[in-house]
């Protein structure tokens, strides 16, 4: 019997993870060989069978027939190196290696090597299915453009110098007919199928929508849907819940009517899913078993009354200062997390609160998926623009493609410059030309707005607000510039002032690096929402930045339900769920912690942004407001004089 391959995409945190792994276990308990495989750099897979996984095939426990592995991008980069350089050894000389172990040290090895142990289970005949759990859609669109996009930068650095930034186009041959198998396989709707997860609201069904057109510009079909986290009409018993039910309605009317694909639907459970046996309940459910899972707990109070626990959230004195400028100097504010957690909804509501109170802000994004003008209401493009119905706020979104574009412009206008040879510039041009360039070239423009324009005394803005991508990627753009130095490959081509050139773009990068680790200048703030996985996801991140010497200074719980809403057993189960993990915040993470409640209408729009951002800043912080006005005052008189 051939093997089913089974992707699961969609918006972070819309629960693919969750509701790849209940598809698993579903397929392995029928008695089909079954292996999942996670292809996003922040995996989940062990906290979800609750056990370690890791970079190789492992069975689960409990579970007979069903196997799992997360992706190293690390250990990948090292297999990819080894298995591209082990049949040259014999071959060339060890000058020649050297420069072929540089060009496969540059940073988008790691991107290829991932992709490049993600296709060989695309040839997987040990397995009856094989289920990729992938990285949020932008992400996933940009792997799976991959086979393509190599395709062809190999074939063309075949006809020309024979080199690309992945290494020399003869030693990765065989890759090339790799990935064409891949994508055939991929294209084959008897073979494979693409299963979106989403829940019932604005964004995630734009991002499906998107994401199929995309998918189809590749060639590939085959889709259904599932609908995850649907409120069950029976929990409506307060206005707060019945707003939210009314919500998803409308939702999932549009998801039938504009979305006619096979769907399954889950309902909002009033506990995580962890753990086989939670796993073996939900996959019941989605495929035909018993009804809803037993509740977590059996508390029967009417009322749970946490707004004694919410008191002790409100550290607002804490929080703002790590959030404006201070002793003339501009603030960069990231926000990151899980996909999913709420990091653009959070980063308007604080660039609009930021902005009403005098600051020049700018609202910046490299995630692919760009949600800013969802939330906005209104278009954000490439270049800084104001934003409608804001003073002194601007946003924009650095668009990976267009940012390459007028890189490798820049790059090849300035080696004509330096006087290099056409052949050097062909061989340039050749490794510009590849997909990983984007990646450097969305950070080069991050690099921009960071040391040209911030400044309260000398920059266009106060303050900059990033809404990165999720974790695994916001830590990869990070990380870049700390190797920047191999870049790319092109050096190898350099004249003798290459040395100079390299100087000059480290000398760049380590003054944004520096001001990040300043918390003098910049801000992390990691959101998660009061549940496991994004509170393990983000203590990984937390120390995986540490090791570049960059501190965590605000950790922010969202979707924290409001105490006033919980009433009822579910209700109070799930409250019981986030304290436990609240508390865990407050205990792990040695930060101020800012809770930003669970509202029954989308964070979206400059009204809500504006109530939202009153909310948790201005009623927690008005100790300080007084400061905040003087600041106001002193940029009008700024102005005006």
């Amino acid at each position: 019997m051939s093997t089913s391959f089974i992707f699961f995409s969609g918006k972070g945190g819309v629960g693919k993870t969750s509701m790849a792994c209940a598809t698993a276990v579903h397929y392995a308990d029928e008695g089909k060989r079954t292996l999942i495989v996670t292809t996003d750099p922040a995996s989940n897979l062990a906290d979800a069978f609750e056990q370690p996984i890791g970079h190789q095939i492992t069975p689960i426990d409990g579970v007979a027939n069903l196997w799992a592995m997360e992706i190293d991008p690390d250990r990948a980069t090292a297999e990819y190196q080894e298995r591209a350089l082990a049949p040259l050894r014999a071959l060339f000389p060890p000058e020649v290696l050297r420069v072929m172990e540089e060009q496969l040290s540059s940073p988008c090895t790691a991107e290829v090597a991932a992709f490049d142990r993600f296709t060989d289970f695309l040839t997987a005949p040990d397995f009856d299915v094989v289920i990729f759990d992938t990285a949020p859609t932008g992400h996933t669109l940009r792997l799976l453009e991959l086979p393509a996009e190599w395709s062809h930068t190999i074939e063309a650095a075949s006809a020309g110098s024979g080199q690309t930034c992945i290494g020399p186009a003869a030693a990765i041959q065989e890759a090339k007919a790799k990935y064409d198998r891949a994508l055939a396989a991929m294209r084959d709707p008897a073979a494979t199928t693409f299963v979106f997860v989403l829940q019932p609201e604005a964004t995630p069904i734009r991002e499906t929508h998107r994401a199929i057109g995309e998918l189809a510009r590749l060639g590939i079909g085959t889709h259904q849907l599932m609908v995850n986290g649907v409120l069950p009409p029976e929990e409506a018993r307060t206005d707060f819940l019945r707003q939210r039910v009314a919500m998803q309605a409308g939702y999932l009317a549009q998801i039938a009517r504009e979305l006619p694909l096979p769907a399954r639907q889950m309902p909002l459970l009033d506990g995580e899913i962890k753990g086989v046996h939670r796993l073996q309940q939900v996959a019941a459910m989605l495929y035909g078993g018993e009804g809803r899972p037993i509740a977590t707990s059996h508390r029967t109070d009417e009322t749970c009354a946490p707004a004694a626990f919410w008191q002790r959230l409100k550290l607002g004195e804490a929080v703002v200062p790590r959030l404006v400028p201070a002793n003339g100097h501009g603030r960069v504010v990231f926000f990151a997390g899980k996909g999913g957690v709420g990091k653009t909804a959070v980063s308007c509501l604080t660039a609009v609160w930021l902005a009403r109170q005098g600051y020049r802000t700018l609202l910046l994004t490299t995630d692919p998926a760009a949600h800013l003008g969802d939330v906005l209401e209104q278009p954000v493009g490439d270049e800084a623009a104001p934003v409608q119905g804001v003073a002194n706020l601007w946003a924009a979104r650095i668009d990976a493609k267009a940012a390459a574009t007028d890189y490798k412009a820049r790059i090849l206008a300035d080696a004509r410059a330096q006087g290099r040879s056409e052949q050097s510039l062909r061989a340039m041009a050749e490794e510009l030309d590849s997909p990983c360039t984007e990646e450097m070239a969305a950070f080069d423009r991050f690099i921009d707005f960071a040391s040209q324009e911030l400044g309260t005394t000398s920059g266009r803005y106060d303050l900059i607000v990033f809404d990165t991508a999720p974790t695994g990627h916001t830590l990869r753009l990070l990380e870049l510039p700390i190797d920047w130095s191999q870049q790319l490959s092109v050096k190898v081509y350099a004249s003798v002032d290459s040395a100079a050139a390299d100087d000059v773009a480290k000398a760049r990068f380590g003054q944004v690096i520096e001001t990040m680790r300043n918390p003098s200048l910049s801000t992390f703030a990691f959101v998660m929402y009061p549940e496991s996985t994004p509170i393990v996801e983000a203590e990984r991140a937390m120390q995986e930045l540490r090791t570049v010497g960059i501190p965590t200074s605000l950790v922010v719980a969202n979707l924290v339900l409001p105490p006033e809403e919980c009433t009822g057993d579910f209700v109070c189960r799930r409250w019981q769920m986030q304290e436990k993990y609240l508390t865990e915040m407050q205990r792990r993470f040695q930060t101020p912690l800012l809770a930003v409640p669970l509202l029954s209408h989308e964070v979206r729009g400059l009204d809500v942004l504006t109530e939202l951002g009153e909310r948790i800043y201005g009623e927690t912080l008005r100790t300080i407001r007084d400061q905040i006005g003087e600041r106001r005052t002193e940029y009008a008189s700024q102005t005006n004089n």
